[in-house]
């Protein structure tokens, strides 16, 4: 018999580490993603929970720095595995095929941090790799992205200042335009939530 899994990503403490974090797109990530995961748990779907990790680098994702950990107000219950990973997408640099194959999972929702990054990766390669993938859009956090040609010692303020610095609702309309349809079906945490305690939204 098939299972569903959720799997939550990089919704870490090292992101609420830089200036941006105000600018984000979702105030409420973690109260969202929360949601999902008292629905997921009430059904009995497997819930992972993946962290980003960039060892040796001195910054906010370097584990020596103490930031590469959940949230306050995510905590996984037993049973409940948490992967380390150093790529864009969940798959590439952790064991998460092997624990989704052994729980003998056929269905993924995704939710976490970066929108149009982490989470829209793992969303293209999890539905090539056959998964039936659902992206839930406002259980997902940006934030505005420089423009390629804007120096990387450009300030924050530089950076929101300039007309060529992509928002997050350009953004995240991109990536549901990217996904809907080829990779992923893009749902609402209410749609989702509602699918899976039973109750029609």
């Amino acid at each position: 018999m098939s299972r569903a899994a959720l799997v939550v990503i990089d919704v870490q403490e090292s992101f609420r580490q830089r200036a941006i974090w105000a600018y984000g797109s979702n105030p409420d990530i973690v109260g969202q993603v929360d949601r999902l995961v008292a629905a997921a748990r009430e059904r009995g779907d497997l819930v992972v929970w993946v962290l980003h990790s960039e060892p040796g680098t001195g910054g906010v994702f370097d584990p020596a720095n103490g930031h590469v950990r959940l949230i306050e107000g995510l905590t996984p219950v037993d049973g409940e595995p948490t992967l380390v990973k150093t790529s864009h997408n969940a798959f590439t640099t952790t064991n998460l095929q092997q624990v989704l194959t052994l729980a003998e999972v056929s269905e993924i929702t995704v939710c976490g941090i970066r929108t149009e990054q982490c989470v829209e990766t793992t969303t293209r390669l999890g539905s090539d790799l056959g998964y039936r993938m659902t992206f839930v859009t406002d259980a997902t956090m940006t934030f505005p992205i420089p423009h390629r040609d804007l120096p990387e010692t450009a300030t924050l303020a530089e950076i929101l200042a300039d007309p060529r610095t992509l928002g997050n609702e350009e953004i995240i309309s991109r990536t549901e335009y990217a996904l809907a349809g080829r990779f992923a079906t893009v749902r609402t945490v209410d749609e989702v939530t509602g699918a899976l305690t039973g109750v029609r939204s």
